[in-house]
């Protein structure tokens, strides 16, 4: 097997390793998934708390639709709302509720939790850390501030 080819299968098999520790420690504290959380968080980055849906979905790397079905759930639980563009009727936002910023706290609490876990089990430095994440970034991975 090539070099290339190992590294992505293992990187493929350590992200469905992170996503399933984290859906199953959001899940059962806070009754979301990752992907729930990853979109909270975002609106939670946005001024305001809100965002137009297609800015959400470029900034998740989904489509319009993949965002609408994602925010369905969240609008049911009262974590976010859908708000319309008060100048074109065409346009959107997916907004924050107070509930959901106080939820989002909590999820972001759990989550970093989760992530000091996964670092500290294997023993990685701070070095180790930044070096990875830059890797990442240079393979088209986006962090906390979306870059």
């Amino acid at each position: 097997m090539s070099d290339t080819l190992d590294a992505a299968l293992r990187l493929v098999r350590a992200q469905a390793a992170l996503v399933r520790r984290f859906d199953s420690r959001l899940s059962g504290l806070h009754g979301v998934s990752l992907a729930d959380f990853t979109l909270l968080l975002r609106l939670g980055q946005a001024p305001g708390g809100r965002m137009r849906r297609v800015d959400l979905a470029e900034a998740l790397g989904l489509t319009a639709s993949g965002v609408t079905r994602g925010l369905a759930p969240l609008e049911r639980i009262g974590l976010v709302t859908r708000e319309p563009d008060a100048r074109d009727a065409r346009v959107a936002y997916a907004s924050l509720t107070p509930t959901g910023r106080r939820r989002l706290a909590e999820m972001r609490a759990t989550a970093e939790e989760a992530a000091a876990e996964v670092f500290a089990a294997r023993a990685w430095s701070g070095e180790d850390v930044a070096l990875l994440s830059g890797l990442l970034t240079r393979l088209g991975g986006a962090g906390l501030d979306g870059r």
